[in-house]
């Protein structure tokens, strides 16, 4: 189901313990969002799609756009 951030975090040749830590949370927890197990709540989407520099819509696969919209000004 979440095969984007895998995907992602394996291009930026990353390990799911440096982006559990970029999140503050362990590398089991953040491993169960890459398998599907646990739904990724807003907030790590939100702080995904920034790191990454893609939308939340991308990671959640309703788009193959991978360059974000515009950032809102908040």
């Amino acid at each position: 189901m979440y095969n984007r951030i895998r995907d992602l975090r394996e291009d930026h040749d990353l390990t799911q313990t440096q982006i559990g830590k970029i999140l503050n949370m362990s590398q089991t927890g953040y491993s169960q969002y890459e398998i599907g197990k646990n739904d990724i709540p807003t907030r790590i989407l939100i702080e995904l799609s920034k790191y990454y520099n893609t939308s939340v819509d991308y990671l959640l696969g309703v788009t193959d756009e991978i360059k974000p919209y515009p950032r809102s000004k908040k």
